[in-house]
């Protein structure tokens, strides 16, 4: 049987992957008002994402037996001073996420609780993916810095970007 400290931990990550959703409405916000489509659809898929992640928490809490808890959530940052500060305060995002999922995985390992650990192994992988994609990202606008042509190939890559839901 699953202990209520890890029903409060995934639970708490459930509502903090919806927060994460709502971030990257933010950052898509800014670079929609900047006229920055492309990257405005990267973030949105992004948001996608991790409503996805978050309704993931949902439906596994669900089936453990458990309540799912939807909890209130903080103003996301809406202040960015350019596409590049928006990528790497969702790269420090990512990686709080990350942090998170570690304690949960800690937990659930400390508690020998085998389903739960299974189930947080996909977000365990998902996170090394997540923050390469984010790196990759900043040190692409890193090198191109000031080249229009090269920022707006970028954009334009980005702006193809779509969010599938997968396993």
């Amino acid at each position: 049987m699953i202990s209520k400290e890890l029903v409060k931990g995934l639970n708490d990550q459930m509502n903090y992957e919806f927060y994460s959703a709502h971030a990257y409405l933010a950052a898509a916000a800014y670079c929609s008002n900047e006229s920055l489509d492309g990257f405005a659809n990267f973030f949105l898929a992004q948001a996608e994402e991790e409503r996805f992640h978050a309704m993931k928490f949902y439906h596994f809490i669900n089936d453990m037996g458990e309540k799912a808890e939807i909890a209130g959530m903080p103003s996301p940052n809406n202040t960015f001073s350019s596409v590049l500060d928006a990528f790497e305060k969702s790269l420090i995002h990512e990686k709080e996420v990350t942090q998170r999922i570690y304690q949960l995985a800690d937990m659930a390992l400390d508690q020998r609780e085998h389903a739960t650990m299974t189930f947080l192994k996909w977000f365990i992988e998902e996170q090394v993916e997540e923050e390469a994609s984010f790196d990759n990202i900043i040190q692409k606008l890193k090198r191109i810095e000031k080249d229009s042509n090269a920022f707006y190939m970028l954009e334009s890559e980005l702006g193809k970007r779509t969010f599938t839901p997968g396993e």
